[in-house]
């Protein structure tokens, strides 16, 4: 089957080792996107993969021209497949998937009701989640509560791999690290409604998970990144400056009141850890302050040299 016409949805797929799940998930995507009025595309790529994953989304392509395959030379990690879909895709609406079979693609006619109700964002939400409880499903409930609770974002589950954009919001999207578990966040960030939809997820038949409790703490770091970035990407000086300001103005009066204790009334400083107390204070504030200088300058050269925006428009009216 061919699709010559521009696709109104791009479907984006990051694949590693999943040779046996090529044949099987083509089957069942396809079939979801034959039942939609309009004219769509699926994104594979191949996120480096050592088996004859490549090999099997070749011959998917030759099958079915809708199907476009992007193959990376190593590994380079899920949120790079998901940047490199991004990029790739041609469609209004790009919709995320994971490559293992455990989203199910018969949810997504009722992603893009949701999506055409006015949402810029549709996430799953795996309400009865198949998969083990103590190494996947608690985790990742801890996780989703910390995650809602520093983003300010409403949902419960963050880390569900279908979801649906309007393309307007991938473009305004840089995915680095491991940043694809925020996308909702980072959304949110530039202005998209974001709305949360439970979808079926299905255990995993095929193939073997890559992912464990070691990406944990990956998280946790990357949620700072994404807490700091959400917050003061465009005012640095706000963050660095909340913590050294009082620290350098703390020092600074107890240096003043030890100043005036030994000068007018001869009191000795020599034995005294307050001393050292204030020092600390007065440099350690200073250094932030210093720190947070220096990235205003940093963050308006990356702002400037890239001709960036410190807004979001959603429409124009003329």
């Amino acid at each position: 089957m061919t699709e010559s016409v521009e696709p109104k949805i791009s479907v984006v797929v990051p694949f590693f080792q999943e040779e046996d799940v090529i044949a099987p998930f083509f089957e069942e995507l396809l079939s979801v996107l034959d039942g939609l009025e309009c004219p769509c595309e699926v994104v594979a790529v191949d996120d480096g993969s050592k088996d004859a994953t490549f090999a099997r989304l070749a011959a998917v392509r030759e099958g079915d021209a809708r199907v476009r395959v992007v193959r990376f030379r190593r590994n380079f990690g899920q949120a790079a497949g998901i940047a490199a879909g991004f990029e790739h895709a041609r469609g209004e609406i790009v919709i995320t998937l994971d490559g293992d079979m455990q989203n199910d693609p018969a949810e997504i006619p009722r992603m893009l009701e949701v999506l055409e109700g006015g949402a810029d964002v549709v996430s799953g939400w795996r309400r009865e989640r198949e998969d083990l409880f103590a190494t996947r499903i608690l985790p990742s409930r801890i996780a989703n509560g910390i995650i809602r609770r520093v983003t300010g974002v409403n949902l419960h589950d963050f880390g569900c791999g279908i979801k649906v954009y309007r393309a307007e919001i991938t473009r305004g999207i840089r995915l680095y690290g491991e940043m694809h578990r925020f996308l909702p966040a980072l959304a949110a960030d530039l202005g998209a409604e974001v709305a949360e939809l439970p979808v079926n997820h299905r255990a995993r038949t095929i193939g073997e998970s890559k992912y464990g409790l070691s990406r944990t703490l990956r998280v946790v770091l990357d949620l700072l990144t994404v807490r700091f970035l959400s917050g003061y990407a465009t005012r640095p000086i706000h963050f660095f400056g909340f913590l050294g300001l009082p620290s350098f103005l703390g020092g600074l009066l107890m240096l003043l009141w030890l100043g005036f204790e030994r000068l007018f009334l001869g009191v000795e400083l020599g034995n005294r850890p307050l001393v050292l107390l204030a020092i600390f204070l007065s440099i350690t504030g200073l250094q932030f302050l210093t720190f947070g200088l220096l990235a205003e300058m940093m963050a308006r050269t990356w702002h400037e040299s890239q001709d960036k925006t410190v807004y979001v428009v959603r429409e124009i009216l003329e």
